[in-house]
């Protein structure tokens, strides 16, 4: 029997193929084309319309990459079509498989309106259903020639990611222009074949159901007259219907199905392009939900919507019209679909805020779900945070992508670091671009991991990437398997009452704790790395600017809080953050671009600031701490000396010299400043930390080892880190000059420089500093490798069971032994600030400035002593998408804390991210905001969005225990309320205490936006 389904499967593929589906357009009359290529970047429609045009023949290359050509298309329906169904079909001559990115169109009439999308697997274009005849055709078509960066499935790197390497060679055909009727009766016979073959190759050789399909397909192909295809469709489809009526069984699994479109901000096209993709992209969808009542579009990304706002008001009217009728779901309530892990907390708090105020402004919709199908990883923070939004789910799909461990749920709860959990579902389809194909329903069966428990799934369904999102052929495929025996049953719903089902008939979901870490694309912590020190820096200074913006608006006359400009540089920040671009798998295009951006962002924050500090009033010199923690440490002051100095937390201080406890002291290549004692070995490399007040060696082995990997991933190399890199690799032992450059009593460095592979060079500046045992690496690299890594590794003689990270408002614990294959598979794990390893008594901690990816191991020595190893990835060199990715010139610092607790590793995570200020002011007034209480970190300091002048104070306890503490301001306090991230109040006002202050009290991890009244003339 295997070989009767066969012959029968080949049989109607063969036919389906090379007749009907040429059958589908019974008659066909060219349009006359005429075309003008637009010079450089794509231009506006009413500069098009003015064009002087040529005339352009079919089979003519046209399109080089990343070009605009806008064809003219005119023609009229023949007098004798009327009364039938007729369209414009358009091939601008599609290639490969993959309907992404490559050619892409949008159809305008005359008077400038889009009409819709021209696509590779959405070539038509609605005239009439019917229509009179003789109707005048009159179309304007800007068509994008977008090279494809997949047609060499990433096996070797091109110079098309960039339009300044990229050419100027056409790659594009033009295939077809032609107005056709549209032959419904054989276009539905070619969808009747497509379920069934489909449902018949996947059922069981055993099951009665798939017997009774083949034959049903075998009789129906003996109907078919190859010579009057259209005449015999209608017999044919009729010796099909009874299998396609068939009814599902009653215990069938329901697969929810929503229109998606997956558009990713930027990746192998520049945001430039995406913003032309949304177009093309919803110009479909509306169109599409003009044709079907019953479809359902789920849709997130805030940005995407402001885009086609501002840039196509037509198209935004659509959507506006879609949301009323309910056709169109705008989800997720993030401003983009940001990376899962590398964005700080407050970033993904602004994410949040951002897109769900968006979506309530413009369509009256408050987003229930995070929707992030796509990102590399989910950090444990986010149950809290999205609930803090007012989120009830949420939903991914990418951890099916694991290498080693299959993940155990498709429907669960999923519960953070402070406790919060939320309903999550994995769509066991395993794709957010389902088509519901035979393979994919029977894979959303097989796969799902809830049997038992849950009955129903979700489904996006869709082409993505500039693919043209859902299809009518994909919204008749669904129609189909509603109710069809032996397929899962397909309804088409807004994900919301998906979830709120799932909820309902599986209250007592499995409990996943902790990250949702992805076994794939681990380099994406660390490669493109301007681009994520660019993200790094950016929210730091947004978090001065905002602190001190706001301290000038409360104490400064005259002085104007900069809501407008700080809104649009978080949108900025946030923007970049997408899953693409701040992990750096883009093309050279998109991080050029970025660092562009992250420079523009810094200049005017720091603007921003200088203002904000200088309405303060000018008198002295200042020293100005955005840290949430007081500080005593060095600073420089302008004239470049350095100073010892005490500074408050949120506060300023006079630059009055204080003095340490210690001087520091430089003997040969030892600095020791009575808290330590570090030895720089000759090779560069650290021969000795001593910590003096415990009286112990830091170091198992050599410290700051400069190791340099082979890293040459099996695929993805922008994206993967495979654990054979460790096999490989050079030790750079070889320093040109180890050099004393600084031996002041506040401060002691040595300088190291390298040079070292294909022509990069190093140089390190290692410094102590009085009063403080933390060892900076300031670190300058001109780096011009490829399909390397870099690592800085830390051997320490600690026996540490697990390392401990910094995640968003807090960390996460990771062993450090490998003893099942979930642990062994996290050889690459990212952090933010700090990573700290610890046993009983004693820790260290490193620091970093803007790295990402690192790794902790451990060894046991002859001695059975045990060294913990904790290795910083600090720069990569692959060369797909973008050849050039990481070279030239990086400067970052990371640091190593002796002796740290893991408060001690918070503390000095935000001082070397925030550098004290040095600026000419006034005698500054009292902090805005202080805590009386240890644990209690404030996280944001800025005025309420909705400009009533109350203070908004985000706080969090940062230790993993629980705390108290007592938040008091410098200002008249009138009330205090708590709020979620919207700032809007929850149960209950907070309990301000008789002297004014506001009492706290935090379980580990949690977060708390306060909402700070002033008193009246205040």
């Amino acid at each position: 029997m295997h070989d009767e389904r066969r012959r029968i499967e080949e049989r109607v593929e063969r036919l389906h193929n090379q007749r009907i589906k040429p059958a589908i357009y019974a008659a066909t009359v060219p349009f006359e084309v005429e075309a003008w290529q637009a010079p450089g970047e794509p231009v506006s429609f009413e500069e098009a319309a003015a064009a002087r045009y040529e005339p352009f023949a079919m089979d003519t290359p046209w399109g080089p990459p990343w070009g605009t050509t806008w064809f003219r298309m005119r023609g009229r329906v023949p007098a004798e079509w009327a009364g039938r169904r007729v369209e414009a079909v358009i091939d601008l001559g599609f290639v490969g498989d993959w309907p992404g990115n490559q050619a892409e169109a949008l159809v305008h009439l005359p008077d400038g309106r889009p009409l819709k999308a021209v696509n590779p697997l959405n070539q038509y274009v609605p005239i009439g259903n019917p229509v009179s005849g003789g109707e005048e055709i009159d179309y304007l078509v800007e068509a994008a020639s977008n090279p494809d960066i997949l047609a060499n499935d990433f096996a070797a790197p091109t110079p098309l990611g960039d339009i300044r390497t990229a050419g100027d060679k056409p790659l594009y055909t033009f295939q077809r222009a032609d107005i056709a009727v549209l032959d419904e009766e054989v276009w539905h016979l070619d969808l009747d074949l497509q379920v069934l073959r489909g449902l018949m190759v996947h059922l069981g050789e055993h099951e009665p159901r798939r017997h009774e399909i083949m034959h049903a397909l075998d009789r129906a192909m003996d109907a078919l007259d190859l010579d009057d295809i259209a005449g015999s469709a209608t017999a044919v489809r009729a010796i099909l219907a009874p299998v396609l009526a068939r009814p599902a069984h009653a215990s069938a699994h329901t697969v929810s199905g929503v229109g998606h479109a997956h558009i990713d901000s930027a990746w192998l096209w520049p945001i430039r392009e995406t913003k032309r993709k949304t177009s093309r992209t919803f110009s479909n969808v509306t169109s599409l939900a003009d044709e079907y009542d019953d479809f359902i579009f789920a849709c997130s990304q805030a940005q995407q919507y402001e885009w086609v706002r501002d840039n196509y008001p037509h198209v935004w009217a659509r959507i506006q019209e879609s949301v009323k009728k309910g056709q169109w779901a705008p989800v997720g309530g993030m401003w983009v679909e940001a990376d899962g892990n590398l964005p700080g907390g407050e970033a993904i708090a602004r994410q949040l805020i951002h897109g769900k105020r968006f979506f309530i402004e413009h369509f009256g919709v408050e987003t229930k779900g995070v929707w992030l199908p796509d990102s590399f990883g989910y950090t444990a923070a986010y149950p809290q945070l999205a609930k803090l939004a007012g989120n009830e789910w949420f939903l991914t799909q990418k951890i099916s992508w694991n290498q080693t461990n299959k993940f155990p749920h498709h429907t669960f709860w999923w519960e953070g670091i402070d406790g919060t959990r939320i309903f999550t579902h994995f769509p066991p389809v395993d794709t957010y671009n389902a088509r519901f194909s035979g393979e994919e329903m029977d894979r959303a069966v097989r796969n799902y991991s809830e049997k038992g428990g849950g009955t129903r799934s979700l489904a996006p369904f869709g082409w993505g990437d500039g693919g043209g999102g859902p299809t009518r052929e994909i919204m008749e495929r669904a129609r189909r398997l509603a109710d069809l025996e032996g397929s899962p049953k397909v309804v088409i719903e807004h994900p919301d009452e998906f979830f709120a089902q799932a909820r309902a008939e599986y209250e007592d979901a499995p409990v996943w704790v902790g990250e949702l870490y992805l076994e794939l694309h681990r380099a994406t912590y660390t490669s493109q790395a301007r681009t994520k020190q660019g993200n790094r820096r950016s929210e730091h200074r947004l978090r001065e600017a905002e602190l001190w913006a706001t301290t000038a608006a409360l104490h400064a006359p005259g002085y104007a809080y900069p809501y407008e400009k700080l809104d649009r540089l978080w949108k900025t920040v946030l923007l970049h953050q997408f899953h693409d671009i701040l992990p750096g798998s883009s093309i050279a295009w998109v991080h050029r671009e970025a660092e562009a951006e992250y420079a523009r962002v810094a200049e005017e924050l720091e603007a921003l600031t200088a203002e904000a500090v200088a309405a303060l009033g000018g008198g002295q010199a200042r020293v100005f701490n955005t840290s949430p923690f007081e500080r005593a440490e060095v600073v420089r002051t302008a004239e470049g000396a350095p100073a010892y100095v005490k500074v408050p937390a949120s506060g300023s201080a006079p630059l009055d010299a204080a003095e340490p406890a210690h001087p520091v002291s430089v003997s040969g290549r030892v600095l020791d400043n009575g808290l330590i004692r570090v030895e720089v070995a000759q090779d560069g490399t650290l021969a000795s930390v001593r910590d003096l007040r415990a009286g112990r060696e830091v170091l198992a082995e050599k410290g700051n080892l400069l190791r340099l990997h082979t890293d040459l991933p099996n695929y993805w190399d922008a994206w993967d880190i495979d654990k054979h890199y460790r096999n490989r690799f050079t030790d750079l032992l070889e320093a040109e000059s180890v050099t004393v450059v600084e031996a002041d009593p506040l401060v002691g460095a040595i300088r190291v420089e390298r040079a070292f592979g294909k022509g990069s060079k190093l140089t390190q500046t290692i410094t102590v500093r009085a009063g403080s045992p933390r060892i900076d690496f300031e670190t300058e690299i001109d780096w011009h490798e490829a399909e390397k890594i870099l690592k800085a590794g830390f051997p320490v003689d600690i026996r540490a069971p697990h390392s401990s990270a910094e995640i968003q408002f807090g960390h996460i614990q990771r062993p450090t032994h490998t003893n099942t294959s979930w642990e062994a598979a996290r050889f690459e794990v990212s952090g933010h600030r700090w990573v700290h390893i610890a046993e009983p008594g004693y820790g260290v901690a490193v620091i970093n400035d803007s790295t990402y990816g690192h790794d902790v191991t451990r060894t046991v020595r002859e001695d059975g002593g045990t060294t913990t190893r904790v290795s910083l990835s600090l720069v990569r060199a692959p060369r797909v998408p973008d050849p050039e990715a990481d070279q030239g010139m990086h400067r970052f610092t990371y640091s190593l804390l002796p002796g740290a607790s893991i408060e001690d590793a918070v503390a000095e995570g935000y001082s070397l991210n925030l550098p004290l200020r040095v600026a000419d002011a006034a005698g500054a007034p009292e902090p805005v905001v202080s805590v009386d209480g240890d644990g209690v970190t404030v996280e944001a300091v800025k005025l309420a969005d909705d400009r009533s002048g109350d203070v908004v104070v985000r706080l969090y306890e940062s230790r993993g225990g629980r705390a108290t503490g007592v938040v008091r301001t410098g200002f008249p306090l009138a009330g205090a309320q708590v709020t979620d991230l919207l700032e809007r109040p929850l149960a209950k006002d907070a309990d301000v205490t008789a002297d004014g202050g506001v009492a706290v009290a935090l379980r580990p991890f949690q977060v708390l936006t306060l909402r700070l009244k002033r008193a009246e003339g205040s």
